[in-house]
């Protein structure tokens, strides 16, 4: 027999009891991955010499979901996957913390030139 054949027979002979104290807790904060926006910040600004950074955090507070814009001198000459893989070499341990990273990376000339356009 299938294994998932069997998962789904034990699922199905499962049921849901009482809560108790000892296995619930109400007040329980999310998890979070330690990560700050602040920590991302500055880690940018030293190690890729970042003019700009801005950073939002997509998850709702719990710290798992980032998209950030980053413009810096570094991206210059640089294909998309290249300035990708610059910023995640600087990030590697914060990234690995979290569950979504969106990094949209722009030289400065890039930037000003967004930024008239809006």
């Amino acid at each position: 027999m299938d294994p998932r054949h069997q998962l789904y027979k034990t699922l199905g002979g499962l049921s849901v009891g009482e809560a108790s104290a000892d296995n619930m807790s109400v007040d329980a904060a999310p998890p979070t991955s330690g990560v700050t926006i602040e920590g991302l910040k500055s880690k940018l600004v030293s190690v890729l010499g970042a003019e700009y950074v801005e950073i939002a955090d997509l998850s709702g507070g719990c710290g798992q979901m980032y998209e950030a814009i980053i413009v810096s001198p570094q991206f210059a000459k640089k294909t998309t996957l290249a300035r990708h893989r610059l910023v995640n070499s600087a990030l590697k341990q914060e990234i690995a913390a979290i569950h979504a990273w969106t990094p949209k990376c722009h030289t400065p000339e890039e930037w000003e030139k967004k930024r008239q356009q809006a």
